[in-house]
C-alpha cells in the first residue's frame, strides 16, 4: 500500500514528543536545549530565524547528525543536549523528529506548528544573520 505524506506525518507523530509553542518558548535559551531549524535558506532569509537556532537543511540532516558521515556536524554531538527541531508548519520536522530518533539521536523533539506557530505566539524572531565575507 502507497503511503501518504499525510499518513507518514501522522505515524511520526504518533512516535515522536512534540512541544507547544509555549513549552518551546520555555526551553528556548537554555544552555543544554539546542533548537535545530530544518528550513530552507529562502524561508529564513524571508520570514527571520529563532535567535541561537542552528540552521540544518533538511536534505543534509541525517549526514550532519551521524557521526560517521564526512559531513557529520560536532553540534549533534553534545551530550546531554536536548534538541528541539522545527520547520515552518510542522511536518518536516515530525518526519525529521522521528528519522533522528531511529538514528538514535536521543532527546529530540518538534515544535507543533513550527515557526509559524512561534511567530504567531510572539516567540523571538530575527533576521537571518548576514554572511560576512572572507578575507582574501
Amino acid at each position: 500500500m502507497r503511503k501518504t505524506v499525510k499518513s507518514m506525518v501522522d505515524e511520526a507523530m504518533a512516535a515522536i514528543t512534540t512541544h507547544s509553542v509555549d513549552q518551546a518558548l520555555v526551553l528556548h535559551g537554555r544552555d543544554d536545549v539546542q533548537f535545530i531549524d530544518l528550513r530552507d535558506v529562502r524561508e529564513l532569509d524571508h520570514e527571520g530565524v529563532i535567535p541561537g537556532a542552528f540552521h540544518a537543511p533538511r536534505g543534509m540532516l541525517e549526514f550532519w547528525v551521524d557521526p560517521e558521515s564526512p559531513y557529520h556536524k560536532p553540534v549533534f554531538a553534545r551530550p546531554d543536549t536536548q534538541y528541539v527541531l522545527f520547520c515552518a508548519a510542522g511536518w518536516r520536522s515530525a518526519l525529521a523528529t522521528k528519522t533522528l530518533q531511529e538514528m538514535g539521536l536521543e532527546n529530540v523533539a518538534h515544535i507543533e506548528g513550527g515557526f509559524t506557530a512561534w511567530k504567531s505566539a510572539g516567540g523571538p524572531v530575527a533576521e537571518k544573520p548576514k554572511k560576512t565575507a572572507k578575507p582574501a
